[in-house]
């Protein structure tokens, strides 16, 4: 069973810096796609980040601020959040998605949160 574990949340004051990580076990098979999620006072999901071979693709609020990364020897994904704002305030979700035999798998973390203070 595919299990997204996500760590790194917490609370922080605004400007400060946070780092998410979210691992990927229960299988040995790697991802397309790997990025994070956001669910916030203003919206229901909204993407944060993704990463896949093409390259990076950033919400317009978090470029220039958020860094992402993966890991594909861990299956893991990472999200370096810089100058963070208290609008970055949310449960931030792990997502992961690859095409098997044609049908697409999409797994999601449980989510961690993040708490930016004024």
């Amino acid at each position: 069973q595919v299990q997204l574990v996500e760590s790194g949340g917490g609370s922080v004051q605004t400007g400060g810096s946070l780092r998410l990580s979210c691992v990927v076990s229960g299988t040995t098979g790697r991802f397309n796609t790997m990025g994070w999620f956001r669910r916030t006072a203003k919206s229901s999901r909204e993407l944060v980040a993704t990463i896949n071979p093409a390259g990076t693709k950033f919400a317009d609020s978090v470029k220039g601020r958020f860094s992402i990364s993966r890991d594909d020897s861990k299956n893991a994904v990472y999200l370096q959040m810089n100058h963070v704002e208290p609008d970055d305030t949310g449960v931030y979700q792990c997502n992961v998605e690859r095409t098997t035999s044609g049908a697409i798998e999409d797994y999601w973390g449980q989510g961690t949160q993040v708490t930016v203070s004024s």
